[in-house]
């Protein structure tokens, strides 16, 4: 029920109700002839170990998937590059400071919000951060996890594409 089929009726454009799926992508007034189409959404991830190469993840704060693990990150404002955004999200969610940051992989993902299904692209990077002593939990999170390859439960992250972004990471 969450799919943009289910949930968009009217024609941004003029409001008409007939506005008719067109297929896996796209939406037409019949109207007005508005063509809308669905895009995804760029979304970033960082991958940070900490000193004994245990990998950070953030538990989140709210719904979706409140209190499931995440890796840290979110989307990219309209205007931004993945980067200035990856910078920006750990700020605001760690207060840390990124120093270095590498491309590893991106993942599709579904991501539904208020209803509604987004759907994104996953980019994944390796994060190398200033230092450990300003991290302050905040933003969307309520907690982190150091782990590692032997003590992550799968069954508690958040997403099938951050799954496939931690095993790339951990080469699994």
């Amino acid at each position: 029920m969450t799919k943009p089929q289910n949930v968009l009726k009217y024609c941004p454009k003029c409001g008409s109700s007939k506005f008719e799926f067109e297929g896996e992508r796209s939406f037409k007034c019949a109207d007005c002839g508005f063509h809308f189409f669905i895009n995804g959404a760029a979304a970033v991830a960082a991958l940070i170990e900490n000193e004994k190469g245990e990998l950070l993840l953030s538990v989140r704060a709210f719904d979706p998937n409140k209190g499931m693990l995440d890796l840290p990150g979110g989307f990219v404002d309209p205007n931004e590059s993945a980067e200035h955004a990856l910078y920006r999200e750990i700020k605001e969610e760690l207060n840390l400071d990124v120093e270095k940051i590498d491309f590893l992989v991106s993942f599709p993902n579904e991501y539904i919000f208020s209803g509604y299904t987004v759907y994104t692209c996953d980019l994944a990077f390796r994060c190398r951060v200033k230092g450990w002593e300003n991290m302050k939990i905040q933003d969307d999170i309520s907690d982190v996890k150091f782990v590692n390859k032997d003590n992550l439960d799968w069954n508690l992250v958040c997403a099938d594409s951050i799954k496939k972004i931690i095993k790339a990471h951990w080469q699994l």
